[in-house]
């Protein structure tokens, strides 16, 4: 284990992350994930409602070089929990569902409790509504980067 506490090495063979509409929050980690880490581990994200990619979502993502256009929403209950070594969940309600799916099965669930983008800006100018997805964006990437240590591009 590194000084950090991050486990070097002891990646997750799968990784899913899931939220409310699987439009912002999960699918960005998922981008994310797969920007940073490439192959290292199979990932994909679902929802409860699965709805399409918010554009800002896409947009600030766009940002960095990560391009969201090819993904598609799924649902958590058309996913088989048990087939993920470790589930993330950022909302109440999607971590409530995934442990009830959970239950009795070999599978590591977390909950990492992030902001809502749109919430935070929907009042707000197009600049200030792109700030709040920037803020999740990088937040995103500063936890999966504890979460899962150092890759190639973290210190880019």
């Amino acid at each position: 284990m590194s000084s950090d506490g991050v486990q070097s090495g002891n990646l997750p063979g799968s990784v899913l992350y899931t939220c409310n509409l699987n439009a912002v929050r999960s699918p960005m980690a998922e981008a994310l994930t797969k920007h940073l880490y490439g192959k290292r581990f199979f990932v994909e994200s679902a929802g409860l409602e699965p709805a399409e990619r918010d554009p800002f979502a896409m947009s600030v993502m766009k940002e960095i070089g990560v391009d969201m256009t090819q993904d598609h929403p799924l649902a958590i209950d058309a996913i088989d929990i048990g087939s993920f070594d470790l589930v993330i969940s950022m909302t109440p309600e999607s971590y409530a569902r995934v442990q009830e799916l959970a239950r009795g099965q070999a599978v590591e669930v977390e909950y990492w409790p992030t902001r809502d983008p749109f919430a935070a800006g929907e009042a707000g100018s197009r600049d200030q509504r792109l700030m709040a997805y920037r803020q999740l964006r990088d937040e995103l990437r500063a936890l999966l980067i504890k979460r899962f240590g150092p890759c190639d591009l973290a210190t880019q």
